[in-house]
């Protein structure tokens, strides 16, 4: 599985279209491989779906994320998650994994 997950300064970000980078995270066998980041292309409404599906990404774990991202991901069939809570991305990575990530409301409204 490849996840990505929204960050400013390292740290999970509330909301997914406005973040700094991504966490590409990959896991193998239920455990954390590699870890790397990269810089998104210039924020376009239903640019960073596509973009993040073409690099491999099935999983997204997010603060907040709008209806119409979801949907684009869903076309793309990636599971999103939203609503989530921590900070570093590969202890949020890592609770989902254990079943023990801890999400609330969605925290973008459009």
């Amino acid at each position: 599985m490849r996840f990505a997950v929204p960050t400013n300064d390292r740290k999970l970000c509330a909301h997914f279209g406005h973040c700094a980078e991504f966490a590409i995270i990959d896991v193998e066998n239920n455990a954390i491989v590699t870890e790397s980041y990269v810089v998104p292309p210039a924020h376009e409404p239903g640019l960073l779906p596509a973009w993040l599906s073409e690099k491999g990404v099935n999983q997204i774990i997010a603060g907040g994320m709008g209806q119409r991202a979801q949907q684009l991901f869903a076309a793309n069939n990636v599971q999103v998650i939203t609503g989530a809570m921590g900070e570093c991305p590969r202890e949020v990575v890592e609770n989902y994994l254990a079943g023990s990530l801890q999400t609330g409301a969605n925290t973008c409204d459009h």
